[in-house]
């Protein structure tokens, strides 16, 4: 199974998660900027809320490499909002690409809210999420 760890973050808290992840899953995590080199079966891509909505850096990724996609599975940090995957939702919805319904999402530091988060704890689960769900994914 072809796995990929793509994030977009401005703050570092996403990148902290996707190099947790990439590191359970013997994978590098590289940020939006890097495409897809070849047909990946699960790609682990990890963002925030900015203004209400993920950054467009994040949808440009998505359409450019949708060819290249075949399931998308969520992982972010935010000091405010929830999860990002509604918003993706509307990306993959138009280009046809698989989503999952399981993500992975925890609080990330911003300003007075959150201080330190993501911590380790945090990594740790987003891996151990990773891992089950690349498992969960092979048995199928």
């Amino acid at each position: 199974m072809k796995i990929a760890v793509r994030y977009y973050t401005r703050s570092g808290n996403t990148r902290k998660l996707a190099e947790a992840i990439a590191q359970a899953l013997n994978v590098e995590a590289q940020t939006v900027d890097t495409p897809l080199t070849e047909k990946t079966d699960l790609l682990f891509l990890g963002s925030s809320y900015y203004a209400f909505d993920v950054d467009p850096h994040v949808k440009s990724f998505l359409v450019e490499n949708q060819f290249k996609l075949g399931k998308v599975v969520c992982f972010g940090t935010s000091a405010m909002l929830g999860s990002t995957r509604g918003q993706i939702a509307k990306v993959t919805e138009t280009t046809g690409t698989a989503l999952a319904q399981e993500e992975f999402h925890c609080p990330g530091s911003f300003g007075p809210f959150h201080k330190g988060r993501p911590n380790a704890e945090d990594c740790q689960n987003a891996a151990a999420f990773a891992k089950n769900y690349v498992n969960k994914e092979e048995q199928k």
